[in-house]
């Protein structure tokens, strides 16, 4: 007899609510406020109570939709290659700077998929770079240099 849901969406959505209400609930540690002067619990609160909520939509989607085709199994590539992108970026941001750390870890990131190609990733990685550099060092002021002192900066 085949099951009348699906157990990916199902566990999905369970994650996704309890990851939400332990959010929501970590809020309250803090002063909410109200929507005109929120304080620093408003957003975990908000943000936890819509992943909680999608969360259940998840699962519920998915309580009369069995699963059809197998499982792939998990993409090692890819998971060793955004580890190591994560990795890469916090311990080499001060001393590479940050234009060569984004663009490494956007190329790093993009060739996590085998369906991209490397000059793809490249194009990607430049792209990206020349976004988060105006967005957050131009932009927000963040205090980065553009290139660290590994390189002679």
């Amino acid at each position: 007899m085949l099951a009348k849901f699906s157990l990916r969406e199902l566990l999905a959505g369970g994650i996704f609510v309890l990851a939400g209400a332990y959010f929501a609930l970590e809020a309250f540690n803090y002063e909410v406020g109200t929507a005109f002067r929120m304080g620093p619990g408003f957003m975990p609160l908000f943000l936890g109570a819509v992943l909680a909520a999608l969360g259940i939509g998840v699962a519920a989607s998915g309580w009369q939709k069995p699963d059809k085709e197998k499982p792939l199994p998990p993409s090692w590539r890819g998971i060793a290659l955004i580890i190591g992108v994560v990795i890469f970026f916090g311990a080499t941001i001060r001393g590479l700077g940050f234009v060569p750390v984004v663009f490494i870890g956007s190329f790093g990131s993009a060739m996590a998929s085998r369906l991209n190609s490397p000059l793809f990733a490249a194009l990607l990685a430049a792209g990206l770079t020349v976004l988060c550099t105006a967005i957050f060092v131009i932009g927000l002021g963040m205090t980065v240099p553009w290139f660290g002192p590994w390189l002679g900066q």
